[in-house]
């Protein structure tokens, strides 16, 4: 089942990192790392072709309030993204009484090989367990990415099931791992 989700009032911190509400200021920190061929694709989207694409999206980032700006407190630039997506079709029936999210994320590509993305993902982790009582998160990453996967095992997601799914790229492969929450 989804959680409720309404992340316009959250912020939480890591050491690098702040996680917090979309603002329309950010369109051209978005822009900058959404435009950068090879950084949308590895998450199943193109990269923007115009700001205004990114504007457009931007609008629905805010709307939705359910996904975090990602900022880089050493000079308040926002580098990726992350947010708690409704659960698709490939969630078990196991988990039709549990409560839980899957995650989505992106990380400008000046920023990889970091640590960053896993101190995010990370956080927002802590933050759905404890702070939300969710129950499950999941994360996927296509085959192909074994990056994503390895933040994903990093902070505690392990395989859950294989899917074919379409993207903007046609049929691809997609790991689904699962993290369930530690019950005392």
């Amino acid at each position: 089942m989804n959680a409720v989700v309404d992340l316009t009032h959250v912020v939480l911190e890591t050491e690098r990192l702040m996680l917090r509400y979309w603002e329309y200021s950010d369109l051209d920190d978005f822009y900058e790392y959404a435009s950068v061929d090879g950084v949308g694709e590895r998450a199943g989207w193109s990269h923007h072709e115009s700001k205004s694409e990114s504007q457009a999206i931007l609008k629905r980032f805010i709307e939705g309030k359910k996904t975090f700006a990602l900022v880089y407190k050493e000079n308040q630039k926002v580098i990726g993204s992350l947010s708690l997506e409704c659960l698709r079709q490939y969630a078990g029936e196991e988990l039709n009484d549990l409560t839980g999210r899957e995650i989505g994320y992106v990380l400008s590509k000046d920023y990889w090989n970091q640590g960053l993305m896993s101190e995010a993902l990370h956080c927002l982790v802590e933050w759905c367990f404890t702070q939300q009582n969710y129950d499950f998160l999941m994360c996927c990453n296509f085959i192909e990415n074994e990056a994503s996967f390895k933040v994903q095992k990093k902070c505690g997601f392990e395989p859950y099931k294989i899917v074919e799914h379409s993207s903007s790229f046609g049929m691809k492969t997609s790991q689904v791992n699962l993290l369930r929450r530690r019950t005392k």
